[in-house]
């Protein structure tokens, strides 16, 4: 009786994960990037981890045998082709991502909550101008799709280079009577974001260019390992502690570079995660990002309104008041955190009227009680506005 209400809890928590859209753009990728960030990330999120792992005491399982061999430690000189995560005996770790088995995992776990067809699967006919094609290779197959558009593989091959060059190509969709002059702002401003942003742990923007329709696309590096939600949403319960904590501490990295430059994302979500082979995240999808602080300046522009998707929106998105931006993005990493350790969402939305769970959270927490993990990332969001 037991395990059958953990299932159906479990099955609840994914399908309330699925809930929020889905997209998932795309790089090169090389074995020291890893290394490199995986020192770095260790550093900046030692102190959370120690207090997040108390709350996680135990390793998730796999749902499958094939999946519960993929997260098994290796011994020195070993390596194992279908092994998703691996620890060495020297205190290291290894990320051997495949999003090709897991879409296809994917697929099957849709079909058992009854969703019929792919996030993104798409039959639209897309046109390129020759500018694009020449410049980075055709855009084929899909590997995202949400309000904002398509993402295309485009696959550039080089006379006389073995091999071929993969970017990820971003169609902007125009929304329904926007206005032209509206619509090139929004993207142009995207572009002008996320072009000056150069970090190991935010998507390398390329370039922007329009096809023959008029449709402008970016393009971005390719990264193969999939969005950080495939990855929640098909390993069985939650990712190991480990694998979460690196991830966590590489978005974090990331988050900090935006906030260093005075820019605040305004939509984290796994969807906006996505990964390399090697487990190397990159934030991207700037389309709701905004500039809090200039250059020149020393003090941070405060905001109002609602930007992102409900589950990982603060409580002061909410409020007619001011606020500061990187506050609503470190909330919501840490909703992201407690996503990839359970594969479920806290709650739908972080008002107390309206969701049960977030009023029991408020409630619990008038009392001392499981606030560990979101106090230690509040000094975390108190740090950042010190710098």
């Amino acid at each position: 009786m037991e395990n059958t209400k953990q299932q159906k809890e479990q099955t609840a928590g994914k399908k309330l994960l699925l809930e929020v859209d889905r997209q998932q753009p795309g790089s090169k990728e090389t074995k020291h990037e890893h290394d490199n960030h995986v020192k770095s990330s260790h550093h900046t999120s030692s102190k959370i981890s120690a207090t997040l792992q108390k709350m996680f005491h135990t390793d998730k399982g796999s749902d499958t045998e094939s999946e519960k061999s993929e997260n098994t430690n290796i011994q020195p000189g070993q390596t194992t082709s279908n092994t998703r995560f691996q620890k060495t005996e020297a205190g290291k770790h290894i990320h051997n991502l495949s999003y090709s088995k897991r879409t296809h995992r994917m697929q099957n776990f849709f079909k058992e909550l009854g969703i019929h067809g792919q996030p993104a699967a798409v039959n639209d006919k897309h046109v390129h101008s020759q500018s694009l094609s020449e410049k980075y290779g055709k855009p084929q197959e899909v590997i995202g799709k949400g309000a904002f558009g398509i993402v295309r593989i485009a696959h550039k091959i080089e006379p006389r280079v073995p091999g071929e060059k993969l970017f990820a190509v971003k169609e902007f969709k125009r929304h329904h009577n926007e206005p032209s002059k509206k619509y090139i702002k929004r993207l142009t401003s995207e572009f002008c974001i996320s072009s000056s942003l150069h970090h190991i742990n935010v998507i390398d923007t390329l370039d922007l260019l329009q096809d023959t329709q008029g449709n402008y696309c970016e393009v971005m590096e390719y990264c193969s390992g999939g969005d950080l939600y495939s990855l929640i949403v098909t390993s069985g319960g939650g990712l190991e502690k480990d694998e979460g904590n690196c991830f966590f501490g590489q978005l974090i990295n990331g988050v900090k570079y935006l906030h260093d430059n005075g820019v605040a994302h305004r939509d984290l979500k796994p969807e906006n995660l996505i990964l390399t082979f090697n487990g190397c995240l990159k934030i991207t999808d700037f389309g709701n990002a905004e500039c809090f602080r200039m250059a020149w300046e020393t003090q941070p522009h405060l905001t109002r309104g609602i930007c992102g998707s409900e589950p990982y929106i603060a409580p002061e998105e909410f409020k007619d008041e001011l606020f500061d931006s990187r506050s609503v993005d470190i909330w919501a990493c840490g909703i992201i955190y407690m996503s990839m350790m359970t594969s479920s969402l806290l709650w739908r939305v972080a008002i107390e009227k309206e969701d049960a769970n977030f009023k029991a959270y408020l409630e619990a927490k008038k009392k001392d009680t499981f606030t560990a993990p979101f106090q230690c990332l509040t000094e975390v969001s108190i740090n950042f506005r010190k710098d």
